[in-house]
């Protein structure tokens, strides 16, 4: 007996549209940070730092990572002198993690690339309309309780 259902096109659904645009929009994104040498993950991490100190595992919590992942991405930035760890002589375990005077200069560089990719794919659209789609994407994130950061 034939299926009587017919197959939808890849191109006939919502994520699709997404994940193509996305992928560009990040892809492009990386390039540019490479051209810093940065990676995507080690920004969201610069620019999370940025706005506070912090723990790893609070890091990791808030970005849907493991505390490894963080601590190999700390060690990197670390050895560029963008971050430090506060080790705590009483508890070694206990290593807040702060931006540099030298990490901190370059956030608002590395933001300002973050603004020209996305003015490069959607600077065409009208304010509204960017609202709109991001507050279309915050809803499916707020009903469906999606957490970590896209790092990659």
């Amino acid at each position: 007996m034939a299926n009587r259902h017919a197959v939808s096109s890849l191109d006939a659904h919502v994520g699709f549209w997404l994940r193509f645009v996305s992928n560009h929009v990040s892809h492009a994104f990386s390039r540019r940070l490479e051209q810093h040498g940065t990676s995507v993950a080690e920004w969201v991490i610069l620019r999370e730092l940025f706005a506070a100190d912090t723990l790893p595992s609070e890091l990791a919590d808030r970005l849907g990572t493991t505390r490894g992942a963080i601590t190999k991405l700390v060690d990197r930035l670390e050895r560029r002198k963008l971050v430090t760890r506060q080790i705590d002589e009483h508890d070694r375990r206990y290593q807040p993690l702060a931006i540099t005077a030298k990490g901190r200069a370059l956030v608002p560089m590395l933001a300002a690339l973050a603004d020209d990719n996305d003015a490069a794919f959607f600077g065409h659209m009208r304010r509204e309309q960017r609202e709109q789609v991001i507050d279309l994407m915050k809803e499916v994130v707020a009903r469906l309780g999606l957490r970590g950061l896209p790092v990659d």
